[in-house]
């Protein structure tokens, strides 16, 4: 079995933290050819900016990229409440738009397509997804780890997943934690990050995914593979594979490697140097009834 590469950066640089994940994995970026790059950030709240994507961080991609001959890029967002350019001025982002002149695109405000995914009951449902991050050829999500208040973690598939939904339909989209990590792995087949990176220079853990607590974590993760990067990412912050839903499925169907022994750990940090106890949300032993009964049927 070939091993995922992940890589796991430990540094007192944010930039620089994320600059070194990529270049470690860089032998795995293929971008010849992709013509629609987009960058998701992470604005869950356009209040607090422990919650969301540091702009330092998505300057090294975006310095990456350019190094590459890669210049047509787009940012894209959809935030829970409030308008993504109002997000991007109170976090600090014009000083990088105005130099690297990337596409800005609100995803609620986006084109749209349909997905089936599932209500409370299991049944289909039918939601409307972003045009632009459905018809990326690349797709980079770039945030924070965070702690949840409903699947207990929020990594690089949840930002890209639910983020892409237009509108309303991220209010929709909340039916109950068995429909909810079955609808985020079926989102994973469409819209999966191609490029995962966890910027947890400052992660959170408790209230989730807005109201928690800092954590001066001071590392980076980044990976083709997802599913690896998220699983490698939960587990250092003490959260069994086997505990988190939507990211089990996608263990269980094949989509990337989610076991330690699946990756091949490169950087300057391995896994018990920067391992710690997240204090979970306080809705975390609630959260874990996210199990179904003969649930190949829906997979």
């Amino acid at each position: 079995m070939q091993k995922s590469r992940v890589a796991l950066v430990r540094g007192d640089d944010r930039y620089a933290n994320v600059l070194q994940a990529l270049q470690s994995i860089q032998d795995d970026i293929h971008l010849a050819g992709k013509r629609r790059i987009t960058i998701k950030l992470n604005f869950v709240s356009i209040r607090r900016p422990l919650s969301a994507t540091h702009p330092d961080a998505v300057r090294a991609v975006l310095d990456y990229l350019k190094a590459r001959g890669v210049d047509d890029v787009t940012l894209a967002e959809g935030p829970s409440a409030g308008a993504f350019r109002e997000g991007l001025r109170a976090y600090g982002y014009q000083d990088l738009i105005a130099r690297y002149r990337p596409k800005v695109v609100d995803l609620n405000r986006d084109e749209s397509l349909e997905v089936t995914l599932y209500d409370r009951e299991l049944r289909p449902l039918p939601l409307r997804v972003a045009r632009t991050m459905m018809q990326s050829d690349y797709r980079i999500s770039v945030g924070p780890p965070k702690t949840h208040d409903t699947v207990n973690v929020t990594l690089s598939l949840k930002n890209i997943a639910v983020g892409s939904l237009v509108g309303p339909n991220k209010g929709r989209f909340h039916q109950g934690y068995p429909a909810v990590n079955l609808s985020l792995y079926k989102l994973a087949l469409h819209i999966a990050p191609h490029l995962s990176i966890l910027d947890g220079f400052q992660a959170m853990e408790g209230a989730g995914p807005v109201g928690g607590d800092p954590v001066d974590w001071r590392i980076a993760i980044a990976s083709t593979d997802f599913l690896a990067a998220d699983s490698l990412a939960c587990q250092l912050m003490g959260f069994p594979l086997e505990d988190i839903g939507y990211l089990y499925y996608c263990h269980l169907k094949g989509l990337g490697r989610g076991t330690l022994e699946g990756m091949e750990l490169v950087g300057n940090a391995t896994f018990e140097q920067v391992r710690r106890e997240f204090k979970p949300h306080r809705a975390h032993e609630s959260q874990l009834a996210w199990r179904i009964p003969n649930v190949e049927r829906y997979l």
